[in-house]
């Protein structure tokens, strides 16, 4: 996407090296208060999770101390892919594009990196096949994992507006990054719906997350659990794209990625150069 490029300052080595150490102080200021957050993430208290779930896999049935894989700590990225749904929500699909290079790296540090989805397995196995991915994804289909977590809802709780996402309570289809594009474009909800092959209601009856596990003594117990913004992180893409000159420039259109594969040759890492 070609990115209009405004008047900038333009100045000196000189001025621009006194900027850039100004900026810098910012950055080691944030990078500390991120090191603190971290800390505080980790000093959260833990909940037993007793309730029995069962997961349809590549390997087949398991539990959700099975998605370990003899590990002591599982992190879950709750991927939007519902039943209806014929391919993955985009936007969780660009953030997926990054798993498959540190899942190996988590794996060796005590660390399973599982993918869990409320579609059947066989979509899932289908579409991972289209993508390219080799991480774990397993189909939380007929459990109540997904609910429990605060990533799928029922059309009744859908139409009462009583839903509870990121730690709030109100009507899903308000979650922040949607209805910013709703606002701009009428139709930007459904060309969104459009590209999962659903319409706008159902497309929101999911939502994205990721979700904290450690396993001791045989006992899982919940960590953490994050939505919304709080998976700006894990999106390897926004962090190379907020250092880029022009940054996120995402105004008025919040769908401007697309999957890895509907670019075209123009989407190819080096194609400019070919």
């Amino acid at each position: 996407m070609e990115q209009e490029i405004k008047d900038h300052p333009v100045v000196s080595e000189e001025e621009w090296l006194k900027a850039r150490i100004a900026l810098l102080k910012a950055e080691k200021e944030l990078t500390r208060h991120s090191d603190e957050v971290a800390r505080q993430r980790q000093q959260l208290p833990w909940v037993r999770v007793d309730k029995e779930y069962v997961f349809d896999t590549d390997k087949g049935k398991a539990s959700l101390a099975d998605l370990f894989c003899g590990r002591s700590q599982l992190l879950i990225y709750h991927f939007m892919f519902g039943p209806e749904y014929e391919a993955g929500c985009p936007s969780c699909s660009s953030i997926a594009d990054d798993f498959n290079g540190f899942a190996v790296h988590l794996a060796h540090h005590d660390v399973m990196l599982a993918v869990v989805s409320r579609a059947p397995l066989a979509k899932l196995q289908e579409y991972k096949q289209r993508m390219g991915w080799s991480f774990p994804w397993a189909s939380s289909f007929g459990s109540d994992f997904n609910y429990d977590f605060k990533v799928s809802f029922t059309e009744e709780e859908q139409r009462s507006g009583a839903v509870a996402y990121n730690y709030r309570t109100g009507n899903v289809s308000s979650r922040a990054n949607e209805i910013e594009a709703l606002q701009e474009t009428p139709e930007a909800g459904k060309k969104i719906a459009a590209t999962v092959g659903t319409d706008w209601p159902t497309y929101t009856r999911e939502a994205p997350g990721m979700s904290a596990f450690v396993l001791k003594d045989g006992v899982v117990y919940h960590t953490y659990s994050t939505y919304e913004r709080g998976l700006d992180g894990l999106w390897g893409m926004y962090q190379w794209l907020d250092r880029a000159p022009l940054g996120r420039n995402e105004t008025g259109n919040t769908m401007w990625f697309r999957r890895h594969d509907e670019y075209g040759d123009k989407g190819k890492a080096g194609s400019c150069c070919a």
